[in-house]
């Protein structure tokens, strides 16, 4: 394996049913992969195994043309330990990786590494140099060194394909609860809380604002949510996006959790957006905006039901 020591899996994780692909997201379309490959190999009396890259092929070959990521590859591997495979492993994408020909990849990776008896893939899988393997040259192989291929059928939401790039287009637009309908479970934001304004504890609505995100940072809006926080879960408010009232044109990403106080400065908050409440406004004083976060506030125990009794926050 390129610029690596070790194995990609252990031992007893060889000789299974594998599944290939970047998995970003891990989204209903990936789902319906893996829980064919997981229920294969329970027949079989096989490890189930999901390999995949990173970064992302395109930060090597076109940085420019990289998309964000929809998940970093811890939370990657948690979602996908969660539909019940036995190993994830992750491969590194390198320059000599990108370089390998679809045989190579397939003798060094699927039958040299992972000693593969099943892959399951979806229909536009791609893999080797250039992306010139795709769906057909991979049966191929398959076919000529005995090991088994199952092609899963897409999976279609009010006819559009599930896909990262769907999910990435309606993120950016906003459009989270679209998003979370494809994905099948929360969008997830990660970052580190930093020092703000301290404007929302003035208000009475202290938030955490979040700095390093990266993954997709959803276009404008206010947003329904649960933040975890020391390994706690509570609901909360998020503002994405500039703040007109004040005259902030860039953009910041904010957490109001509810009924909390307390300092988590430097510390790193994970926030699984719901659904978006309202867009982004200029309000004409502060009581009016004051009245507003009241609203967003009750709106998001609606939606997520109230907090626990106690736990902690960052003000700003």
């Amino acid at each position: 394996m390129p610029e690596q020591t070790g194995s990609l899996v252990a031992a007893e994780h060889r000789g299974g049913a594998v599944a290939i692909g970047n998995f970003d997201g891990v989204h209903r379309g990936h789902r319906a992969m893996i829980d064919r490959l997981v229920a294969g190999a329970r027949r079989a009396g096989h490890a189930a195994v999901v390999v995949t890259f990173d970064p992302h092929p395109l930060s090597l070959l076109r940085r420019e043309q990289a998309p964000p990521p929809l998940t970093t590859i811890a939370h990657r591997t948690e979602l996908l330990r969660g539909l019940g495979v036995d190993a994830v492993a992750v491969l590194p994408t390198t320059r000599e990786l990108l370089h390998w020909t679809p045989a190579e990849f397939f003798e060094r990776v699927v039958l040299g590494e992972l000693q593969a008896r099943c892959l399951v893939e979806g229909p536009n899988f791609c893999f080797g140099r250039d992306r010139t393997g795709n769906i057909e040259v991979l049966r191929g192989l398959c076919a000529a060194h005995g090991v088994a291929l199952e092609v899963i059928e897409p999976v279609t939401i009010d006819g559009q394909w599930v896909s990262s790039s769907a999910i990435r287009t309606l993120l950016l637009a906003g459009e989270v609860d679209s998003a979370v309908q494809m994905l099948g479970h929360p969008y997830r934001l990660s970052g580190r809380v930093v020092r703000g304004a301290v404007r929302g504890r003035t208000l009475g609505f202290p938030t955490a604002n979040l700095d390093d995100c990266r993954t997709v940072i959803p276009g404008s809006g206010v947003y329904a949510g649960q933040c975890w926080a020391r390994d706690r879960s509570f609901a909360a408010a998020i503002h994405i996006g500039p703040n007109p009232t004040f005259a902030e044109h860039h953009g910041k990403v904010e957490v109001h959790l509810l009924d909390f106080s307390g300092d988590l400065y430097g510390q790193w908050l994970h926030v699984d957006l719901l659904a978006r409440i309202r867009g982004v406004q200029r309000f004409a004083s502060l009581d009016a905006l004051r009245q507003q976060l009241a609203e967003d506030v009750e709106c998001v125990r609606r939606l997520c039901g109230s907090s626990a009794a106690t736990g902690p926050t960052a003000t700003s």
